[in-house]
């Protein structure tokens, strides 16, 4: 869940200006790691086989992937893919359209659910997992514990969802630790706010579901006796999106309801605040902040739910919509996930260029989604109508926090790229890619099916194509091709599919295992722009080195035209690499080719270069 914004040149470059004047302080990466490599994969889909995709289908008509499709050949797959870690989005129990009261489960009302299936985002129960996801519902958590055992086997470590700021309206609790209560349990709804109040009310107003638009009906219309506009809920609660009306509109998000961290609803706070100095202070000095003070519960609550999912064996977590929970309470959670497992990856939904660092500094985030800037400047290029002029300006603004701002081209929220509505071609994705998993000392992420050109092109029910469905049971063709009636061997993949993952394959191990990546940065782009007859703004270059690697990069965005110049390395590269005049052979990481050499004279670095179409070049430097 999130709302799209825009972000033009100047904006970018008044909030640059801005980052600017916050902080000149670099943030310096661990130098004995190397880059991380996130697949997020929607858990439902995976392994479903089925190509039916009926909108609106059920479970039985359209399939759905269960946790045991991830077996050791599927994970050994993904990890080779150059993978370190698996987002399994959606695992938490949400409210979904499908009968499981043979195993105590309450049914969910259409009415307050997205699609059939039902959103990720609207979380049930916090202690237990999607029944749809296992083979046998009753024993769902042990087949997801099995699943983190095969996954751990597999070299590879596991992050899931957590959504602090809002849960189903529904939320019911079957299997709750001894001593935890449900959220909203001991709430006093007479008071639309309590400190203690896990959510925030409208008394004396009964919730009224939303006036359909659009054509829009629950299941698209098909009977269904819960579905009758009607759901119980007295009094109202705040929709989780912080609609204070008892009736939310369309557009809000009506299936949730808003979490109370003590935030009053004047915005008022009911806890302390962070003193200023706290921003350079690690988690350990967070957590002792926190430890003798009174909080309100649903800082408990959440703060419980993350450390029994780490007993579980979860290494990691990705918060959704973080920047709608006070950053107070991500330093006390963050700070209790780190104390029980320092090593844990904390990855949140931040979309506010203005907060990104206060919750990295004051939050105690590891990663938070680099999209408003690198995303959406390289989006722009894809499409047609972006300079890759902007890209140095960007990563410049973002110098002192870039270790922490992970890059993607696709997830869950985002347009496939070879959607028409975004690029309509998955070959515009391999400059595109290439930048995004190499300028900068961050994590880079891939969704599932980006890698074999999926363009998310099913019409599955609730809401439109060009995003893979997170609300329906639905296939995911380019993707199936892959899975091979789930001997996951990419046998019907098409030549131009296979070629696309190869690209994928090549590039992400090369970032796994590259110690230049995670050392210094420099862009040539605009010396280049300036010296070297034939470079244009749909090329982009730059250099990243470490003591014992030096890399140049350069990619061609431009779908039509090859370049072909005497490309530069400046005098002052060449001086921090200590290259004396002469010759040197290049490497090229990506594929291969025919071994080119860097000419040094009068300390300048030169290169004849050719670039085709969406060509791309990763050249590493030999002494």
């Amino acid at each position: 869940m999130k709302t799209n914004r825009i972000l033009t040149f100047l904006i970018v470059l008044a909030t640059l200006s801005s980052c600017k004047q916050q902080t000149d302080q670099k943030s310096a990466p661990p130098q004995m790691k190397k880059k991380e490599v996130v697949y997020q994969v929607f858990t439902r889909l995976f392994g479903n086989t089925n190509s039916t995709n009926k909108p609106w289908g059920t479970i039985e008509e359209n399939g759905v992937g269960k946790f045991a499709d991830f077996s050791d050949k599927a994970l050994s797959e993904i990890r080779d893919l150059g993978v370190t870690h698996i987002w399994y989005t959606g695992v938490p129990h949400h409210a979904v359209i499908n009968d499981y009261t043979t195993y105590g489960i309450s049914n969910d009302d259409p009415d307050v659910v997205k699609g059939r299936a039902g959103s990720p985002y609207a979380v049930k129960d916090y202690y237990n997992v999607n029944p749809d996801l296992a083979t046998d519902p009753s024993k769902r958590l042990e087949e997801f514990k099995a699943l983190i055992k095969r996954t751990h086997n597999a070299g590879l470590k596991v992050i899931i969802d957590i959504v602090p700021n809002h849960v189903a309206r529904n939320y019911e609790g079957l299997t709750n630790p001894e001593g935890v209560e449900d959220f909203g349990a001991n709430d006093d709804t007479n008071k639309k706010y309590d400190v203690n109040n896990n959510f925030y009310y409208i008394p004396g107003e009964a919730f009224q579901v939303p006036e359909w638009q659009d054509g829009y009906l629950p299941l698209g219309g098909e009977k269904n006796r819960l579905a009758d506009s009607k759901f119980r809920e007295v009094p109202a609660k705040w929709t989780g999106n912080g609609s204070r009306l008892a009736q939310p509109h369309f557009n809000d998000w009506y299936e949730t309801v808003k979490i109370n961290y003590g935030v009053r609803p004047d915005g008022t706070k009911d806890f302390n605040e962070l003193p200023e100095e706290y921003r350079q202070k690690d988690y350990k000095v967070h957590y002792e902040f926190w430890k003798e003070k009174t909080l309100p519960d649903s800082w408990y609550k959440f703060k419980d739910i993350t450390q029994y999912w780490l007993d579980f064996g979860v290494d990691g977590f990705r918060f959704d919509m973080a920047e709608m929970v006070p950053v107070e309470f991500w330093s006390y959670l963050n700070s209790n996930i780190k104390m029980k497992n320092p090593d844990a990856f904390l990855l949140a939904e931040v979309y506010n260029p203005d907060l990104y660092r206060d919750y990295i500094h004051q939050g105690k985030m590891d990663y938070l989604y680099d999209k408003v800037e690198l995303y959406d400047s390289i989006k722009h290029i894809m499409k047609g109508y972006g300079w890759t002029d902007h890209i140095p300006v960007v990563q410049k603004g973002m110098a002192d926090i870039e270790h922490h701002m992970l890059h993607f081209l696709e997830n869950h929220d985002e347009q496939r790229i070879a959607s028409p509505d975004f690029a309509g071609n998955a070959l515009l994705g391999k400059p595109a890619m290439v930048v995004s998993a190499t300028i900068s000392t961050s994590p880079t992420m891939i969704y599932f099916g980006q890698e074999v050109g999926e363009p998310g092109a099913e019409n599955a029910g609730f809401g439109q194509p060009t995003r893979t469905s997170i609300f329906d049971y639905v296939g995911v063709p380019h993707h199936q091709r892959w899975v091979d009636n789930k001997k996951f061997d990419g046998g019907q993949l098409s030549k131009e599919e296979k070629s696309l993952r190869d690209f994928y394959k090549r590039l992400l191990n090369f970032t796994i295992n590259s110690e230049g990546l995670m050392g210094e940065y420099q862009e040539i782009h605009f010396y280049n722009k300036d010296n070297t007859e034939g470079y244009d703004h749909r090329v982009l270059s730059y250099v990243r080195w470490s003591t014992n690697e030096k890399i140049i990069i350069l990619s061609n965005f431009d779908e039509n035209k090859s370049y072909s110049f005497d490309f530069k390395i400046p005098e002052d590269i060449i001086a921090k690499w200590q290259l004396a005049d002469g010759e040197y052979p290049l490497t090229e990481e990506l594929y291969g080719e025919a071994k080119k050499y860097m000419t040094v004279h009068n300390g300048q670095g030169q290169i004849p270069v050719e670039l085709e179409p969406l060509q791309s070049y990763i050249f590493k430097v030999l002494k």
